[in-house]
């Protein structure tokens, strides 16, 4: 919504924005959602970014950000509101001089600037199509609050200056910089004069004057021989008070002094061009200064090493804070003047022998630390520290409202989500934690590092069950206990399985290494611990990016001897992703697995025989991990998963139902892994690199509630078609259905038909080529088995024919999830060509011809001579019918005459297989 004049503004949201005071975010109870997930609490935040503080000193209200979320968190009453609307990760923000109004931007695509109400968390403007090149790599607030500044993140950077007040799109000047001035990364406004701002990259400082006539800038000259002394890289740039002077700070401790000469008041009709010098070059510590400020009277820097400090205007050193355990400071960020105080009494001025006041602050460091800093006492005070490194490792307790959170810098931390508090960590400072599962009981914690390492913890105190083990010679990247909790397994990046077995030694129980297994050749996506179905006993399934399906014996493996009992290839073309038990919903028990073709299949646990195929969640990306949700009610499952950036759910069971799932952007650079709670009311995830873990709180009813308001049988399938059960596409289905009816029976008999609403399985390859779907003989198998033997287990019959309904669900659930693309041909092409004369990627006639009788699916020599003559629509050997025998020699000479010697993806696809192909520059 916009302040004014938008169309589509919300009178609800408007009235909320002016009616809006500080500190009403917390007021009001938290209303029940009406999506399925939403985010109830976020842990971690984007070291790199500052941390501000939003309120007095006494309320302790601090906003920073989290992935593509905005967190504005209540430390003293442990509260947090969440400002959400980025779909990629936020790269710059910044905060009105009176704490009301936030802005941020992203980078990615559909990049988007947004600005909050603090206040009352309304998100009051929204800027699309910014910087479309690349997002915006800084962002300022004039001291009005009126005017924005942002700095685009794209190659050639472009400035602009918006009056974000007004209803457009456009920016109201900008400019292009030049690639040699670096990149620019920093921007701030002068506070005494809105018309003019600084920007810098390491290298450059860049002053702006701008009007309604255009935007100008002065980029003016340093370098070492300017003072003859080394100047260092820039960090950040801020007005002095004085109002002719600006000031930089540099890695090599030293402060630049500009000198600037620009008309007081720009001409709203000529453009004019600030003047801008170097004066001085002010060596003030050795330190590296990586935050430069003015704060009332003072200026005030902070470094590397930790210190913050404080100067008058003549640079002359009033106060320095310190304390040992401070990292480097990222930013400092002072409470607002308290209520009934004016900001002399706050801070009294600096002359003479009067002793140094000013405000508390709040101090934020790289190594993800935040401090209170009282400035009487010099008191550091820790609110806030979080991963430091990318956090790739959650699990929950069975049976307690516990979280633990692992990460690469080491550090493990058990969490209550019920009361978001702290309860235990521990550091380990030899390798990163990777992974992590409880066993079943809740008694142990099993943790997986980044240096092969095993540790096993006692789930409660995080101290050590027994000595590390370390037999995997990669990171282990998955760990699971059985359900007994009598065998561990991990598997690592170095393709093995290594099995741990729990044994009695000296009248105690233990851990000991079993054996392990070099069990597949590519990326293992899952390992997967279940009970026999004819016993209690455990076993042991891992699913690798090699397509096999790898069973274990755990009973007749022994020292340093694990055995396989079966290995299935479970897919053809796609790779598999990940695996889980599938709930009991008839008397056949099954594996549940998708795949990197938007696809879930069923395979049965005994045979591995796929079952069934069906749609899944199709939101830009595959599924990557996939847990059961625990329920209460047992007539009811529910599936939680993440895909590449988002986290969802599905109702089970799975039937290509797009209604049935839904899915909410968690992590836009990636989830690492997600864990429901015991109780299947919460889904947690973490982000890797951003360093950030997500609690999200499930709401079945609303996910019940939008899958009946998609349509109940066909009516959601029938919306999957092109043109819906109106459209052309479904009548020209009905009529390839009813003419593989009359060819079952034979066209040509003139006996009276039967008339049926069937058509046999046999029908099944021909109406589903005549519609455009050219599936493998593999996957014409699998379709045929999924119908004959759909009733086998209740009924002990083989179906033999499918109806109209029941075939459009199979089509939908088999054919690709979006079509045949010309990408994935110029792929092939890519992978098998070689560059010809012209640079194409051709492939050798001859070589085709062999590749596609010896590689994949192989086709005999009559088989691919025949294709080609259908396919070329020629007949050889002369002749305008066709004939029901061919000519070998009259085939070839076809090939030879029709298929040139070069063939590229573009021929193969329009000339060969007859696909209309987009002109160039077209979708």
């Amino acid at each position: 919504q916009q302040m004014s004049g938008e169309d589509n503004q919300h009178d609800g949201s408007a009235s909320l924005v002016w009616a809006a005071v500080p500190g009403m975010l917390f007021q009001e109870d938290r209303k029940t959602s009406l999506h399925p997930l939403s985010l109830s609490w976020v842990l971690g935040y984007n070291s790199s970014l500052a941390v501000h503080s939003l309120m007095d000193e006494e309320d302790q209200v601090l906003l920073y950000v989290s992935s593509h979320t905005v967190v504005i968190h209540d430390m003293l009453g442990n509260r947090q509101y969440h400002l959400q609307g980025h779909t990629n990760v936020i790269s710059c923000l910044c905060v009105s001089e009176d704490r009301r109004w936030v802005a941020t931007a992203d980078r990615g695509p559909d990049p988007l600037i947004i600005v909050w109400d603090s206040f009352s968390g309304v998100p009051v403007r929204t800027i699309f199509e910014s910087h479309p090149e690349d997002g915006v790599s800084a962002i300022a607030l004039s001291k009005d609050a009126k005017y924005l500044a942002t700095v685009g993140a794209g190659t050639v950077q472009r400035v602009c200056v918006w009056k974000w007040t007004l209803p457009t799109e456009k920016p109201t000047c900008s400019t292009e910089l030049r690639p040699e001035f670096g990149y620019q990364d920093y921007v701030i406004f002068n506070p005494q004069n809105p018309s003019e701002f600084v920007s810098n990259s390491k290298t450059q400082v860049i002053f702006y004057l701008w009007s309604d006539a255009g935007l100008q800038y002065e980029v003016p000259l340093l370098s070492s021989q300017t003072f003859n002394s080394v100047v260092g890289h820039f960090s950040q740039s801020v007005f002095h008070f004085n109002n002719s002077q600006a000031l930089t700070g540099t890695s090599a401790g030293n402060l630049v002094v500009w000198h600037i000469v620009s008309p007081r008041s720009p001409s709203k009709e000529t453009q004019t061009k600030p003047h801008v010098k170097a004066t001085k070059l002010v060596p003030l510590q050795k330190e590296s200064l990586t935050v430069l400020q003015v704060s009332e009277s003072c200026i005030v820097t902070g470094d590397r090493k930790g210190q913050v400090k404080f100067y008058n205007g003549n640079l002359q050193l009033l106060a320095c804070y310190s304390h040992s355990k401070v990292g480097p400071i990222r930013s400092i960020s002072f409470y607002k003047t308290p209520r009934g105080a004016s900001p002399a009494s706050s801070t009294s001025s600096i002359t003479g022998n009067q002793p140094f006041i000013t405000r508390n602050f709040i101090l934020s460091t790289s190594d993800a630390t935040v401090f209170h800093v009282a400035t009487d006492s010099a008191n550091f005070e820790k609110v806030m520290e979080e991963a430091k490194r990318a956090v790739n490792a959650v699990a929950c307790h069975p049976r307690q409202a516990r979280l633990a959170v692992g990460s690469h810098c080491g550090l493990l931390k058990v969490w209550d989500y019920q009361q978001t508090t702290y309860l235990v960590s521990r550091i380990f400072t030899k390798a990163g934690i990777r992974c992590l599962s409880y066993d079943p009981e809740g008694y142990f914690l099993a943790a997986g590092f980044t240096d092969g390492s095993v540790y096993i913890l006692d789930a409660i105190s995080l101290q050590s069950s027994c000595k590390e083990f370390k037999f995997s010679h990669g990171p282990v990247t998955h760990i699971s206990f059985s359900h007994d909790s009598e065998y561990l397994a991990t598997a690592d990046e170095k393709y093995s399985v290594i099995v741990y077995k729990r044994v009695l030694q000296d009248g105690s129980r233990c851990w000991e290494h079993l054996a392990g297994l070099h069990s597949h050749y590519k990326p293992i996506r899952s390992i997967l611990f279940g009970v026999q179905l004819d016993s209690n006993e455990p076993r042991l399934l891992s699913l690798g990016e090699d397509r096999q399906l790898v069973e274990y014996d755990l009973n007749s493996s022994s020292k340093d001897h694990l055995v396989v009992l079966h290995k299935d290839r479970v897919e053809q073309i796609a790779v598999p992703l990940c695996l889980a038990w599938y709930p009991q919903f008839s008397t056949e028990s099954f594996i549940l697995t998708a795949n990197s073709s938007y696809k879930m299949k069923l395979y049965n646990t005994t045979t591995k025989m796929c079952r069934k195929t069906l749609l899944g969640p199709t939101y830009g990306s595959p599924l990557e991990k996939m847990q059961i949700l625990p329920t209460t009610d047992p007539q009811k499952h529910y599936l939680a998963y993440i895909t590449k950036d988002k986290v969802g759910l599905q109702i089970l069971p799975v039937d290509g139902n797009p209604h049935k799932s839904s899915a909410f952007i968690c992590h836009p650079d990636g989830v690492s892994d997600l864990a429901s709670s015991y109780d299947g009311r919460y889904i947690f995830t973490v982000g890797g690199n951003d360093c950030t873990l997500m609690k999200w709180e499930v709401n079945l009813n609303a996910l019940d509630a939008a899958a009946s308001l998609g349509g109940e049988d066909l009516i959601p399938f029938y919306n999957l078609l092109d043109g819906g059960r109106e459209g052309e596409f479904f009548r020209e289905l009905e009529d390839y259905f009813y003419y593989a009816q009359l060819r079952s029976c034979g066209v040509d008999t003139l006996e009276t038909r039967q008339v049926s609403t069937h058509i046999p399985l046999e029908e099944i390859p021909s109406v589903m080529r005549a519609m455009g779907f050219y599936p493998s003989e593999e996957k014409i198998e699998d379709m045929i088995n999924e119908v004959k033997f759909g009733e086998y287990v209740d009924t002990g019959e083989q179906v033999t024919k499918i109806s109209l309904g029941d075939f459009i669900k199979l089509y939908i659930n088999h054919r690709p999830a979006f079509g045949l693309s010309m990408k994935k041909i110029q792929r092939a092409f890519q992978v098998l060509g070689y560059d010809n004369e012209n640079g194409d990627k051709v492939i050798d006639r001859g070589d085709l011809l062999l590749l596609l009788q010896c590689r994949g699916e192989h086709m005999t020599e009559d088989e691919l001579a025949q294709c080609l003559i259908t396919l070329m629509g020629r007949h050889p050997g002369g002749g305008g019918s066709e004939p029901d025998t061919y000519d070998p020699s009259g085939a070839a000479a076809l090939t030879e005459a029709e298929i040139p010697e070069e063939i590229t993806a573009e021929i193969f696809a329009a000339d060969i297989l007859g696909l209309p192909i987009a002109e160039p520059g077209k979708k």
